[in-house]
């Protein structure tokens, strides 16, 4: 098929029915999706929950048990080499070489994609910019930071220019400022129409999704966007409070039965009421200081706050006990 006959389609990803399995155990269940063409996708979930296989799937690296799914109008099981072509794809684990140069990276990623002459000289020079290596072309890549070695590991798998690319949890390891550059990029590539799937168990950043999908343990459990989950999940009162100590306040906040559920984020504890307690909040808060005090447990700062994507996370989770 040509190529420029997918070029109209809405959905650039149609999963349906999606299962792998590994012997008697299920990774991933059934799953079905779609993903509109020049959004950014956030496929997230815990360690375990089936995203990495499911990518691969999705880029024809690995074959489904059942199910099938559409990418960039290509079939994932009847076409998987038009698939390969059509996408760009970053692993989770680092997937240049370090014993190359920069510029010998991308000449190699290039040369696989079929790019010559001015059409390689340009994207070279794109991704040289991109990545903010244009004066360390010539340095080992094994010397180059973490954020550097992502930045051009992304520019390596969008160098043709595909209008898919996959990544898989592509800002492990990476330290803040340069998880906000990556980021910076991924809005960039979206903005010039390519469409983003990308894996994350860091819920802070799927903020900047579009739209998100959640999986555990195979199944998909909610779906939207960041304010359509926080809306539809999780309207009960929540609170982010500060102690002296944390595990003991979290056992004796877990057996109150108007606290839904206590939970580290971070240095901090987040308290979710029942949903019935909308009306008294302010009172369940005074009182939260007030049994932990009992317990000799200090509260140092106790506020409401408005639910984050994780509070929506361990929310689902808890339904499924």
């Amino acid at each position: 098929m040509d190529p420029s006959l997918h070029s109209g389609l809405k959905n650039s990803i149609e999963v349906k029915d999606l299962t792998k399995k590994y012997g008697k155990f299920t990774s991933v269940d059934s799953i079905s999706f779609e993903v509109e063409q020049g959004e950014v996708f956030g496929f997230l979930g815990a360690n375990g929950a089936g995203k990495s296989t499911t990518i691969k799937m999705l880029c024809a690296i690995l074959e489904p048990t059942s199910g099938d799914a559409m990418v960039a109008g290509y079939s994932i099981e009847k076409e998987p080499d038009m698939v390969k072509r059509n996408i760009g794809y970053m692993s989770q684990k680092f997937s240049l070489y370090t014993d190359l140069t920069v510029e010998e990276n991308i000449n190699f990623f290039a040369s696989v994609y079929g790019l010559k002459g001015t059409a390689l000289d340009d994207r070279k020079k794109w991704v040289l910019n991109t990545a903010g290596l244009t004066d360390r072309k010539d340095s080992l890549t094994g010397t180059l930071s973490t954020g550097f070695k992502q930045r051009l590991a992304l520019g390596c798998a969008v160098i043709h220019e595909p209008k898919i690319v996959f990544l898989d949890e592509p800002t492990g390891g990476v330290d803040p400022i340069s998880r906000k550059n990556f980021w910076d990029l991924i809005n960039d590539l979206s903005t010039n129409g390519t469409t983003v799937f990308v894996t994350t168990h860091y819920l802070d950043e799927a903020e900047f999704c579009n739209r998100i999908m959640m999986i555990d343990a195979g199944k998909i459990i909610a779906g939207g966007s960041p304010g359509e989950l926080k809306t539809k999940y999780l309207s009960n009162p929540i609170f982010e409070a500060e102690t002296g100590n944390a595990d003991a306040a979290i056992k004796i906040l877990d057996n109150i039965p108007w606290i839904k559920s206590s939970a580290y984020f971070g240095e901090y504890i987040h308290i979710t009421l029942n949903k019935d307690e909308l009306n008294n909040a302010d009172t369940r808060k005074n009182e939260i200081i007030e049994i932990l005090g009992k317990n000799n447990i200090g509260v140092n700062r106790i506020e409401r706050i408005a639910p984050s994507l994780e509070d929506v996370f361990v929310n689902l989770l808890e339904k499924d006990k």
